[in-house]
């Protein structure tokens, strides 16, 4: 189902190789962070201990986008609040931009991971990180995602289906587990996949690496 290179880059990313050949912001954040830090292979664990390698890698990021010049600002047409972002529509009209400040998530690593991860799997809805603002000392990442308009709710039950045929298990609710790759993505629900023309659009989703031990 999958090729060998695509299941070579979810390998590159759970194990925390470097990742060669992309120049994006995301990927190039990423892959000096994993340089510092390893990947967390355990799901959700030790937000507490690892807060002080959270806020270690927000200074970087700080620095980071000051040295390449990557502060950016938000468009003026506020759409909504979801459970992690708040949401905006481009100017264009074509692009949902949305400030997202890795709340979810225990280190700024397992944020940068779980995009990666989200783009290779979802590639009609990839994200594509433009920058970076701060607000009150909190730095949030702007992303910008293909504005999907959706015509139809999306039925749990399909959902399921096309996560069972991409090798996922249902596990409880509308939580999934991908044994073969070690990948657990949460709340998979009529909010977070939109229906249009009868095809699915991932447009959240949030990945956790889940492997046997940590590095």
């Amino acid at each position: 189902m999958f090729s060998n290179e695509f299941k070579q880059k979810i390998q590159d990313i759970t194990s925390g190789t470097l990742i060669k050949g992309a120049t994006d912001h995301c990927t190039t954040i990423r892959n000096i962070l994993t340089a510092s830090y390893p990947t967390s292979t355990t799901v959700k664990t030790n937000f507490e201990s690892k807060s002080i390698a959270k806020e270690e890698q927000a200074k970087f990021i700080d620095s980071y986008c000051s040295e390449k010049n990557i502060w950016t600002s938000l468009p003026e047409k506020y759409l909504t609040r979801g459970g992690e972002s708040k949401i905006y529509l481009d100017a264009g009209l074509k692009d949902v931009i949305k400030a997202n400040d890795a709340i979810y998530y225990a280190t700024w690593l397992e944020f940068f991971n779980s995009i990666l991860l989200h783009n290779l799997f979802f590639e009609s809805t990839a994200y594509d990180l433009i920058g970076f603002i701060k607000e009150e000392q909190t730095i949030f990442a702007v992303l910008k995602q293909p504005f999907i308009i959706s015509d139809k709710i999306a039925e749990l039950s399909d959902i399921k289906i096309f996560l069972e045929h991409n090798g996922f298990v249902n596990t409880k609710r509308q939580d999934y587990i991908h044994n073969e790759f070690g990948l657990i993505l949460e709340d998979m629900h009529d909010e977070n996949v939109l229906l249009h023309n009868d095809l699915l659009f991932f447009i959240d989703t949030v990945f956790y690496i889940n492997l046997t031990t940590d590095k």
